[in-house]
């Protein structure tokens, strides 16, 4: 059985953070101790002083396999998130075709076998008439059930009423919402053609996807729980007006819990000037005062989770007008970075960055035996070099769209090594071509 020894490491775990080495034996972690002693047969990593933390396990990705594999794949955007420490990903359902069924749900996991850098999971989709299949589902065969309550993904939209109410009835497993007000957006996007025909910049993305269209989402999304008392997990956060649905309490004292994204704590509405498509997502990236807000909520525990939303799409498509350029970013291969760019600034802390990232992930959705550096648990595991810089160029973008809103940044911090299952899987800059990736497990009932 292989061993790694991981020496001289600043472990950053379950609220602390202290000097540790990690053995690693197979798969998983052996030993978690001040010091240990290399045998011969185990291969030495000296972390020398860098950090060490679980992987991040990004709960909402768009790998965009199947059908749509020209903006990225399960291989090739694995690849990038484990060159980023994400070394788990759960990938959303709107596909082609799309995952709203078991039986497309299973094909999907087929798909992944073998191809994964990094452990994967899948959502099953709603749609206003699948609650038969959503009710069928076994615990574990999906990661949760997807709700896009916005006008996002075409026939995707769940806007009946009553299909809603099925839905937080019946859900087996945790659901995940989109939450933006279609009417509100439609409402919006009118006033925007009025005024600007169709030249609408950039800029108006978060008047159209606005503050308001968002708060009527959320709220009734999270009525619906509290009156169904369902497990929610409400997905990509972006206003301070949405901040007071939700609870300061521990995660583990709730049934409703909230997401941010990572360009959402990073950028604000005055970078559409300068980048325009390239953060045109869904829900907008929005004012300064916003994106002070979630960065409020992320320390006052009333967002448990920090994700990406990473959702590539190819770089003719994003030099597109404001209607026809699709909306979403690439962002696996960066997302730590910015968070560890965001504790340089004095903005979270650092054990804020594995808790949100990792720990809470696999509390949520029910992750068995990974999330934390455990004894005993899988070996899924990130050194970040806080003292090497690391400049971000078309030459080390992994990512199938080959284009990143981060072109020509410069991040304090850099990503030395990821470990997958026991495997280094990127190193030095460099994957290592080796595809360690497993299906992951998930054991949290409703």
């Amino acid at each position: 059985m292989d061993k790694i020894l991981i020496t001289n490491a600043r472990l950053i775990n379950e609220g602390q953070i202290r000097d540790a080495d990690v053995l690693i034996s197979g798969e998983r972690i052996e030993r978690i101790d001040s010091e240990i002693a290399a045998d011969r047969d185990v291969s030495v990593i000296n972390a020398d002083g860098r950090y060490l933390l679980p992987g991040m396990i990004d709960d909402q990705v768009h790998f965009r396999e199947p059908g749509l594999t020209n903006k990225g794949d399960l291989a090739t955007e694995s690849a990038a998130a484990v060159a980023g420490g994400i070394t788990s990903f759960m990938d959303m359902p709107n596909v082609n075709p799309q995952t709203t069924t078991r039986a497309a749900l299973a094909d999907k996991y087929e798909l992944a076998k073998g191809r994964c850098s990094a452990n994967y999971g899948f959502y099953l989709g709603a749609t206003n008439r699948n609650i038969e299949e959503i009710k069928a589902l076994d615990v574990g065969q999906a990661c949760g059930i997807k709700a896009f309550m916005g006008a996002s993904t075409g026939d995707m939209l769940v806007d009946d009423p009553e299909a809603l109410e099925r839905l937080f009835e019946h859900a087996p497993v945790i659901v995940v919402t989109h939450c933006e007000h279609s009417p509100t957006i439609w409402d919006n996007e009118a006033k925007a053609k009025a005024e600007f025909g169709d030249n609408v910049p950039f800029s108006e993305h978060p008047k159209i996807r606005s503050a308001a269209a968002c708060l009527t989402s959320s709220s009734i999304a999270t009525e619906l729980a509290r009156r169904h008392d369902s497990l929610l997990h409400v997905l990509h956060l972006t206003t301070a007006i949405e901040m007071p649905l939700f609870s300061k309490a521990a995660h583990t004292d709730k049934r409703i819990t909230a997401e941010v994204c990572v360009h959402h704590l990073w950028f604000d509405e005055s970078r559409y000037e300068d980048l325009g498509a390239k953060i045109k997502c869904n829900p907008a990236i929005k004012s300064a005062e916003d994106r002070a807000a979630l960065l409020a909520a992320v320390n006052d525990n009333r967002i448990d989770i920090i994700a990406t939303d990473h959702a590539p799409h190819t770089r003719s498509e994003k030099q597109k007008s404001y209607f026809k350029a699709p909306a979403g970013l690439p962002l696996v291969q960066h997302a730590l970075l910015v968070l560890f760019d965001l504790a340089h600034d004095g903005l979270i802390p650092l054990e804020t960055i594995a808790r949100k990232t990792s720990h809470t992930v696999a509390d949520v959705f029910g992750v068995a035996e990974r999330g934390y550096v455990r004894e005993g648990y899988f070996a899924d595991l990130v050194i970040i070099d806080p003292r090497a810089a690391y400049k971000v160029s078309s030459a080390n973008l992994l990512c199938k769209c080959h284009w990143s809103p981060f072109e020509g940044h410069t991040f304090h911090s850099s990503v030395h090594t990821t470990i997958v299952n026991g495997t280094v899987v990127y190193q030095h800059g460099e994957l290592t071509g080796k595809i360690a990736g497993q299906r992951l497990v998930f054991n949290r009932a409703r």
